[in-house]
């Protein structure tokens, strides 16, 4: 068809748009679960700046405990930071397959709170370094010199992904998707309830309180989607979901519990210095989980999802690293995965 062809001159309606198209004109609502969580997102959402900052004094802090806090919460932001994007796309996809009113704006407050999240932990970064980026800040301590070098290999790794999601979205089902996004949510709701307990700073108790019950109303939108759509899941489709699950752990496990050596491309002393830091901030008042804690979160979260895939008869990966025996996958590469935060 040329560019100026008008058809309106040569018929009395219009040829059928070409799909996917990037909106549906109509707003249907069957799943009445998605319109409660969307109240409840209208309702809590709340604004990074508006914490209890002056609260907050730096100067009471060392500088290794500075950098130590600003460490964990540049960890976090190395998943935080990718989330508004990866949801976004996300977002346009619901769009593109029409997918029904509520969805689409469950999926936009998703990356509404995924935006605050990236906030606070550059807000907090900022504060503790007095610098805007963990990357070009200069150390001031050795250990805070070690933990930029995490810092760095961390941002190179997450950084891998990003091509192999794009291309992602376009060939799975939101289906597929929102198994990789359940996996994120159950272990984040847990870990950031613990550190909402055990953190001093009244400013992180309420950004931790904030981003958890954020955590769990993404959980409750993918759990209103896999009862909509799991019972009539394909079996091509359950094969993909079990990779998945397993993929998650592995992308996961650098933020929720310890990154798998032999899948995350690190230096031999990034756990080593990643432990060090944790317990200087975890005497410093902040309310990083101790290794025991953290296993137990991700095998209680893994232990959970099994309960739900296990309803659909999805096969649930070997998990071995907290003692789950499942169906062995072993062939994940970093452009496999399909992650979220």
């Amino acid at each position: 068809m040329a560019h100026n062809e008008k058809l309106a001159q040569s018929m009395e309606f219009p040829p059928a748009t070409e799909q996917p198209n990037v909106y549906p004109l109509s707003w249907n609502a069957q799943t009445a679960k998605m319109e409660e969580v969307w109240d409840a997102a209208q309702r809590e959402n709340w604004d990074p700046k508006k914490l209890p900052w002056d609260t907050l004094d730096v100067d009471s802090y060392t500088w290794e405990e500075r950098e130590s806090i600003a460490y964990w919460w540049t960890l976090l932001s190395v998943f935080d930071a990718s989330a508004p994007p990866v949801f976004a796309e996300a977002f346009i996809k619901t769009y593109e397959v029409h997918e029904e009113d509520p969805v689409r704006r469950c999926f936009f407050s998703v990356t509404r709170d995924e935006q605050n999240h990236e906030q606070m932990c550059g807000l907090a970064i900022t504060k503790f370094l007095g610098h805007p980026d963990p990357i070009t800040y200069e150390p001031k301590t050795d250990l805070g010199g070690r933990l930029q070098k995490n810092a760095k290999w961390l941002y190179y790794n997450g950084g891998r992904y990003w091509t192999g999601y794009k291309k992602a979205v376009p060939k799975y089902s939101l289906a597929v998707l929102f198994s990789s996004f359940l996996m994120g949510e159950i272990a984040a709701a847990t870990i950031f309830k613990q550190m909402h307990d055990n953190s001093r700073e009244l400013v992180f108790k309420e950004a931790f309180r904030n981003i958890g019950r954020d955590e769990g109303r993404h959980m409750a939108i993918c759990m209103a989607l896999m009862e909509r759509d799991y019972p009539r899941l394909p079996a091509e489709d359950k094969a993909v979901v079990t990779k998945q699950i397993r993929a998650g752990y592995l992308f996961l496990s650098a933020v929720l519990f310890e990154p798998p050596m032999e899948f995350w491309d690190l230096p031999n002393d990034f756990i080593d210095n990643q432990r060090e830091a944790e317990e200087v901030a975890r005497g410093a008042g902040f309310g990083v989980p101790s290794y025991d804690a953290k296993l137990d979160n991700w095998r209680n979260a893994m232990l959970n999802l099994k309960g739900v895939l296990d309803r659909y008869d999805i096969p649930f990966p070997a998990i071995p690293e907290v003692g789950i025996t499942g169906q062995e996958v072993s062939d994940i590469e970093m452009n496999d995965i399909i992650p979220v935060f």
